[in-house]
């Protein structure tokens, strides 16, 4: 079975990226990448009490989510998701294991409702009303690859529900951070469709395999790729905001890259 989708949208959030019209320029060599903080989006489209709960992961994935499914021309409550993180949220991790290593063993209920891995597919089903299906998957540093091979597979098995990929990363703070440091927050999302039902955007395909992995021209944006898992979407963001045909090669499991082709 041939896996295939067209990219209808994209959303992105990542140091010195903000959002895919900028993030284009930077990477199809028009505008010149310089790196800076990621900015944390408000979650504007959370209820007041949700807003003040939601962490950096959720932040992030909302706002690259809600910018891809608009980018798309659509309504993020009429689309599946799939969610894919090699983190979560490391602050509210941190946050309850400083709690259990304290006198006062008392986990409160929010900080325990936002350390599951689906939280941020929770927080997306409040913020659109979307009652579609939504994956939360994790897979080390080949989360992203994971989460294409699921969205894909899911349009293969239902052309006629439209998927966003949503992967996203963010720091954990130390002592954590020194065994698994991840530099910076960084989300992209992918409006996906089935090419059997639209024809909109670049057709992409995927394969398992791949000879040598692609690496950026530009070494920071290529630090980047390397430092945060999610980012190692990056050269096929660069296939896509070049609008050409070609394929990418990106970081999957170890010693099986995943090939995307473009068209």
């Amino acid at each position: 079975m041939t896996l295939a989708a067209c990219v209808e949208g994209i959303g992105l959030v990542g140091p010195g990226l903000a959002g895919w019209p900028h993030a284009r320029g930077v990477l199809c060599g028009s505008a010149r990448y310089e790196r800076t903080r990621t900015c944390i989006p408000s979650p504007d489209a959370l209820p007041a009490v949700e807003r003040r709960r939601a962490g950096k992961a959720v932040r992030i994935s909302l706002a690259a989510g809600l910018e891809a499914a608009a980018a798309a021309g659509r309504s993020a409550r009429d689309m599946g998701a799939v969610f894919t993180s090699s983190t979560g949220d490391g602050e509210n991790v941190h946050a309850i294991c400083e709690m259990l290593a304290s006198n006062d063993r008392m986990i409160s209920p929010t900080r325990f409702h936002n350390s599951v891995h689906n939280a941020p597919s929770g927080y997306w089903s409040i913020a659109t009303g979307s009652q579609k299906s939504a994956d939360s998957l994790a897979a080390f540093d080949a989360s992203f690859g994971a989460g294409m091979m699921e969205a894909l597979s899911r349009l293969a098995a239902d052309p006629d529900e439209p998927v966003l990929l949503i992967a996203y990363d963010a720091p954990y703070p130390e002592p954590l951070n020194a065994t698994r440091p991840i530099p910076d927050a960084f989300a992209v999302a992918l409006a996906l469709s089935s090419p059997q039902r639209s024809r909109r955007g670049a057709t992409i395909t995927l394969e398992p395999g791949g000879t040598s992995i692609d690496v950026l021209d530009d070494s920071q944006l290529e630090d980047l790729r390397r430092g945060i898992p999610a980012a190692r979407s990056l050269p096929l963001l660069r296939l896509l905001a070049l609008e050409a045909a070609g394929r990418a090669t990106l970081d999957y499991l170890e010693g099986l890259p995943l090939t995307v082709r473009c068209s």
